[in-house]
Formats: C-alpha cells, sequence, structure tokens
C-alpha cells in the first residue's frame, strides 16, 4: 500500500473521486497558488527560521512574535518541520523510507524526556477557527510516541495566527490503542478503493466552486 497522511486521508474522506484524481492519476490539478495559501507557506517558513535559527520576523508575520516567543521558552529540544515514519507494523521509521507506510510533518515539537512530555504545535493561517480538527495533531502524537519512546503525554495544539486562538489537545500513549481505532477504518476504505478501482463521488457544497475535475457528474453543482 502507497503511504498515506493525514491531509491525503482527509481528501480521500470528502471525496473519493476527486481524490483518485488529483492524487492517484494525477490527471488534474489543484490550484495551489492562491493568496491565502501562499500566505500560509510563507508564514511556516518564516516561523522556522524564527523558532529554530531566531532570523527576525518579517514584518507581515511580526504579530505573532509574541506566541512564538512562548513556544521558544518551553523546557526541551526543539524540532521544526519534524519529518516522521511509521510502518505498518506501527515502527518508527525514515519520512523517506520505502517501507514508509504513514508520514508526517509536525510544525514544532518540542520534546522533554526528563518529564515525559512533548508539545506539539501546527500552524493555520486561516482566518477562523470554527472547523478546528485536532485529528493531525492526534496522527502526530501517535508518530511521537514511536520515535520517541521515553515520551508518554503530548500536550498539542492548533495555532491559529489570524484568529488568535490556541485550540488543546491531549494525548496519552497508554491510549494509542484506542486513537488508532479513530484512522484504521478509513485507511481500510482506502485500500479498499486502490484495490477495487471504486472511486465514489461525495457531492457537497464544495463541488460547486472548489473542485477541478470537470468530468465528474457532480461538478459545478450540476
Amino acid at each position: 500500500m502507497k503511504a498515506w497522511s493525514y491531509s491525503s486521508i482527509k481528501a480521500f474522506k470528502t471525496c473519493p473521486k476527486q481524490f483518485y484524481h488529483l492524487k492517484e492519476v494525477k490527471d488534474y490539478v489543484q490550484d495551489s497558488n492562491t493568496d491565502a495559501l501562499m500566505y500560509g507557506k510563507d508564514f511556516h517558513e518564516a516561523a522556522e527560521a524564527y523558532v529554530r535559527d531566531s532570523v527576525a520576523l518579517p514584518e507581515r508575520f511580526k504579530y505573532t512574535k509574541h506566541h512564538l516567543d512562548t513556544l521558544k521558552t518551553i523546557p526541551g529540544t526543539i524540532y521544526c518541520e519534524l519529518e516522521m515514519g511509521l510502518t505498518q507494523e506501527l515502527n518508527p521509521c525514515g519520512f523517506g523510507d520505502k517501507d514508509a507506510w504513514y508520514r508526517g510533518i509536525a510544525d514544532l515539537v518540542i520534546i522533554n524526556e526528563e518529564t515525559g512530555i512533548a508539545r506539539i504545535v501546527d500552524y493555520k493561517t486561516g482566518k477562523s477557527d470554527k472547523y478546528a480538527d485536532p485529528g493531525q495533531l492526534e496522527l502526530m502524537a501517535l508518530c511521537v510516541f514511536k520515535h520517541f519512546p521515553k515520551i508518554t503525554k503530548v500536550k498539542a495544539g492548533l495555532l491559529f495566527t489570524v484568529a488568535n486562538s490556541f485550540k488543546k489537545a491531549a494525548f496519552d500513549s497508554s491510549q494509542a490503542h484506542v486513537y488508532w481505532r479513530n484512522w484504521m477504518p478509513l485507511v481500510e476504505r482506502l485500500e479498499r478503493a486502490r484495490e477495487t478501482g471504486v472511486w465514489n463521488a461525495n457531492p457537497s457544497g464544495l463541488c460547486r466552486r472548489h473542485c477541478p475535475v470537470d468530468i465528474c457528474p457532480h461538478h459545478g453543482g450540476r
């Protein structure tokens, strides 16, 4: 089975047919040069440089300095844009390894092996935190438990920079088997779709304006 990630499994859940065209056969392309996406990309690069190397933030991102300064004071080893992989047996592996079954990149991870506590932060640059999804944090916590065996607890959060909010989540290594139950049914559905070649459309309000797959009968709300 091809490696999966939070973004890929979320895209598959949203619409298997769109996922098939964008990610499997790649005969359609999603526009990735929108102002919002470019803003998010630029912020992630600026935050990484500031937290890791103390490079001054560009003027347009200085409003986030107090948040980033707070994160920098947390005791532990700081990792920015940390790439992690897991094999199908849920063993830790390199992000680019051929046997990587799951791949994920964490914006910020702070490991404190003395306390057994890790911090995970994912930056969000959207204007609203209304649809905050802690699922990405859960998967990152599962990776951290495997890559850093001395860590037993993860304190995590989604930092919405523009909305000025922080959505918290907490995870315990003793509950890892419970967390995996949230993901395995979706992963199995993806695997079945690849085996059978059946990629059913899941029509929604996104069809009207946000889907490039114009051969779909639901495209544009038809």
